[in-house]
């Protein structure tokens, strides 16, 4: 302090006095600050209206950062064993999340045993693949990722899940998206496919599909033919038996004839059944959705149907004839001409735009 153009020493009392002074000044500062902050948008993830909320695993939250870490990594090659392929190489906009093919083909160019399903909704799902054997859609990720699909097995010369990770935290761009997201643990076999968990469960049909909106109420969503074809669909040809409610599926498993060998009287693939171990599961496989059906160019588990119209008459027909058809459910319907036209009319209206971009990748 100055007295008379002299520098006085300040008594403890008075610096006591100025740094609690200081202290309540930043305090001030700093909760003008915080009341003057915009406060942050709640999270608002895309959901099937009129249907029950989906579920989310406790230990794997969704938050809009793992969407986005997920997004990239759901279409980045740079994840499979050989470089070839993303998630998304199996799950093509085109051909309604499908591949377009009879049957996948893994990295290293693996063929495998059945078809891509699509991915519409896959979230409400609990239950993964065609015969149900993966519990959660992060145990399915990962078995993907580390078996044919992607090829990162760690066997025979080829990467592992951490050589992967590896590459991945070397890049700058997903090395911060990684600590930022799983602080402490970076990039993990598990981290990865939470993250992707995380974005496939925005993939849900838009609210604004014409299915959707004729769901709740707009007729006019469909055209005259449409609409006939939904009352032959949800009527005569029974096809809500398994085809059912908004998600057009009730996500169980039924035998329906495809991969019966008639030479040698069994069924080629033995389906849900490996899982169960139960008779009644032999060659049952879970029913597909029908979103964007219209857009896939093979037909059931193994893509040994490769058109629509043909999919529409085996079913009609009650599918094919073998010791555990599930006939509770699947009986031959005779239509004419133009009530199938009309169902087929239905079944092409099923399609809906994917909206999600492709992301710029680090």
């Amino acid at each position: 302090m100055l007295l008379g153009g002299h520098m006085m020493p300040m008594t403890r009392a008075a610096a006591k006095f100025v740094s609690l002074l200081l202290v309540l000044l930043a305090f001030s500062v700093a909760c003008r600050r915080e009341s003057t902050r915009e406060p942050e948008e709640p999270v608002q993830w895309p959901e099937v209206p009129g249907y029950a909320a989906m579920p989310i695993p406790a230990d794997n939250p969704m938050t809009r950062a793992k969407v986005e870490l997920g997004r990239q990594l759901y279409y980045d090659a740079r994840l499979s064993g050989d470089g070839s392929r993303s998630c998304y190489s199996c799950h093509l906009q085109e051909y309604g999340l499908t591949d377009g093919l009879p049957k996948a083909v893994g990295a290293y160019n693996v063929a495998l045993p059945r078809r891509s399903p699509t991915l519409w909704n896959i979230g409400y799902h609990t239950e993964f693949y065609w015969d149900g054997r993966s519990g959660s859609l992060e145990a399915q990720a990962k078995a993907a990722w580390t078996g044919g699909n992607m090829g990162v097995s760690g066997r025979d010369g080829r990467p592992s899940t951490e050589d992967i990770c590896r590459n991945l935290m070397a890049i700058p761009g997903y090395a911060r998206q990684f600590r930022a997201v799983f602080p402490g643990v970076g990039c993990t076999a598990d981290t990865v496919v939470q993250a992707i968990a995380a974005f496939e469960r925005t993939i849900v049909i838009p609210a604004d599909s014409p299915w959707i909106r004729f769901r709740q109420g707009d007729t006019s969503a469909l055209s005259e033919e449409a609409r006939r074809g939904w009352e032959i669909f949800s009527g005569k040809a029974r096809c809500t038996n398994c085809h059912d409610g908004v998600l057009l599926t009730d996500l169980q498993y039924h035998n329906i004839g495809i991969g019966w060998d008639p030479r040698k009287k069994e069924m080629t693939d033995k389906g849900r059944f490996a899982v169960t171990g139960q008779e009644r599961d032999i060659g049952a496989f879970k029913t597909p959705t029908l979103i964007d059906v219209a857009r896939r160019t093979h037909f059931f588990h193994d893509g040994s149907v490769d058109s629509l119209e043909k999919a529409v008459d085996l079913m009609l027909a009650g599918g094919i004839p073998n010791p555990y058809l599930d006939t509770a459910n699947l009986q031959p319907v005779k239509l004419t001409p133009q009530e199938r036209s009309d169902l087929l009319a239905f079944l092409r209206a099923l399609n809906v735009e994917y909206s999600i971009q492709p992301p710029a990748l680090p």
